[in-house]
């Protein structure tokens, strides 16, 4: 397989309909408000304040009116309580979030994250038993469990009483738990079903609080920044109630409260005021990542949560080494994986990697890189004795988990989302496994044209990339999966200069023209092209102001990049 040439997509203009009801707002923000859906002068209004045009009334989840009645028994009782999370950014704020809530509310609480190496994802049977002759009586999950059938029937047989919360897709049968919160479910009446794993434990939250009278001491302001990093680190779409959610915990963010996140910001290079998605999904929710994926995600845990300077700092520092060592592993991984995937099977609609030398921590990320290069959902598994565990990633055109669904004789447990899941199966079903879902993706991928696009927003001449402009496009933030920063093209521009820039000359610092306008540039992860860049180039890029020396300039930010046409 070779680089893949990447497709343009140019969005179309507004309908007239469209365009009369955004005549309030420039063309170019118009066109791209309808080609997001947002075709009403309401929905624009909705979408640029951050409001909601439906409920969040938290009691219309199915299971979280029940949920409520259980913890607040628990809390009147002095029972004990366990929030049981996953060990990835999502679940981590889930379960700092509710242990911080139910504490205020003067619950007897303690969190539990399992190991990844160790135990693996979710709930497990002899977690449950520990915690149960520890004196727990109830144990609530975050981002984990809605599969976790057998698990259930381990509580119910030692007298736990289990809530599931959990926002990935349940399979046809649901544990028997007290209570199951995920608006996936069957039968579920709440309007937003994209909530992250974070958001669910947010509205349990909600709907712990809002029946108070007089309210506790905590309220939104104290969480929604663990919300906003959960939510972006696990990628849920930022549209809906994430929007919003994001949207208000930025705010949180930029003017930081908890120790840890100040120690990690000061690590990462980040300034308080400047916080955005972006610096959540590419510069804090890696390094809160890197603890669960080579260790024990409970240094992530206590950095949300301690209120010691001098630990915050300590526990900073060591996010920020881990994070150093699991891009190198990685790095390995992502190699090693290339070479027995294209080794095998060069030309399959699915890439399948399994070997014993990988750390199931980056396995996912090995996967993902995978499916960057080559725009094939990838499998990556690490092979330990008799049983093998491993992550997938896929693209648009596959739905991942619903593969996996079609394999679930060889598999011992599985679970996910229809761009990434993770998978536990006996290794002697492995080769079997690697065959069906190769010919599940022949049969659905086989006949397409496979390659990455690029959805352009918008066309436009150099003299309209304007402060002006820059503005307008800042009201679509929070950016991210699901509401993307817009992408503008300039088509014919002449490379006034090139040259390569960062270790090994991964990315390109470009100067271009249309021999009126002159503009900075910076093409990441592109520095292939410095050898034989075209003297002329159609760009498709992002704006961003880059500050140097105290001076701000505005900067495409090249997301991809073709000889003129």
């Amino acid at each position: 397989m070779t680089r893949l040439t990447k497709q343009w997509l140019i969005d179309p203009p507004p309908t007239e309909t469209a365009r009369a009801a955004l005549s309030d707002h420039p063309p170019l923000i118009a066109q791209i408000l309808f080609n997001r859906g947002l075709v009403t002068t309401e929905a624009a209004r909705l979408f640029f304040a951050g409001q909601l045009a439906q409920s969040d009334d938290p009691a219309l989840l199915t299971g979280l009116p029940a949920s409520v009645d259980r913890l607040q028994s628990a809390i009147r009782a002095g029972e004990k309580i366990a929030v049981y999370g996953d060990y990835d950014t999502d679940g981590v704020t889930a379960t700092a979030l509710l242990v911080q809530v139910l504490r205020v509310l003067g619950a007897d609480v303690q969190p539990y994250i399992p190991d990844r190496e160790g135990e693996g994802y979710g709930l497990n049977h002899e977690a449950l038993k520990k915690l149960k002759n520890e004196g727990v009586a109830v144990v609530l999950t975050v981002d984990c469990g809605i599969r976790s059938l057998e698990e259930a029937e381990t509580a119910r047989a030692i007298g736990l009483d289990l809530i599931i919360s959990d926002h990935h897709h349940p399979s046809d049968e649901l544990p028997r738990a007290l209570a199951v919160v995920n608006p996936k479910q069957p039968g579920d009446v709440y309007p937003d079903k994209d909530l992250a794993g974070v958001g669910i434990a947010y509205k349990i939250a909600q709907g712990l609080i809002r029946p108070l009278n007089p309210r506790p001491a905590i309220n939104g302001s104290d969480v929604l920044d663990l919300v906003a990093l959960g939510t972006v680190a696990d990628l849920a779409s930022l549209t809906g109630e994430n929007r919003v959610l994001v949207r208000q915990g930025l705010n949180v963010l930029n003017k930081p409260r908890r120790e840890g996140l100040k120690s990690l910001m000061t690590i990462a290079r980040l300034k308080p005021g400047g916080i955005d998605s972006t610096a959540i999904g590419f510069m804090l929710g890696p390094r809160l990542n890197a603890a669960g994926r080579l260790e024990s995600a409970l240094a992530a845990y206590e950095l949300l949560t301690t209120t010691d300077i001098m630990r915050a700092g300590q526990l900073a520092m060591q996010l920020e080494q881990q994070n150093r060592d699991r891009q190198e592993l990685t790095r390995q991984a992502q190699a090693r994986a290339r070479e027995i995937a294209l080794a095998t099977h060069p030309d399959a609609a699915l890439l399948f990697a399994a070997d014993a030398d990988f750390r199931p921590g980056v396995v996912g990320l090995a996967a993902a890189r995978l499916t960057d290069e080559f725009y094939r959902p990838s499998v990556v598994a690490t092979i330990t004795g008799d049983v093998t565990k491993g992550s997938a990633r896929s693209i648009r055109e596959f739905h991942i988990t619903e593969a996996f669904d079609q394999c679930k004789d060889l598999l011992t447990k599985h679970g996910g989302h229809a761009a990434a899941a993770g998978f536990t199966a006996p290794t002697a079903n492995l080769e079997a496994l690697a065959q069906r879902l190769r010919q599940i993706a022949e049969q659905q991928l086989g006949h397409l044209d496979l390659r990455p696009t690029v959805r352009v927003n918008a066309e436009v001449p150099l003299q309209d990339v304007t402060g002006e402009l820059m503005k307008g496009l800042q009201q679509f933030e929070p950016c991210g999966y699901g509401n993307p920063s817009p992408l503008l093209a300039t088509r014919g521009l002449s490379v006034a200069h090139a040259r390569p820039v960062g270790g090994e000359g991964k990315h390109l610092k470009l100067t271009l023209t249309d021999g009126r306008v002159t503009v900075d540039a910076i093409a990441f992860n592109q520095g292939y092209w410095h050898n034989n860049l075209p003297a002329r180039v159609d760009v498709a890029y992002h704006l961003e102001m880059n500050e140097w020396n105290g001076e701000k300039r505005i900067q495409l930010n090249v997301r991809d990049l073709r000889a003129a046409e």
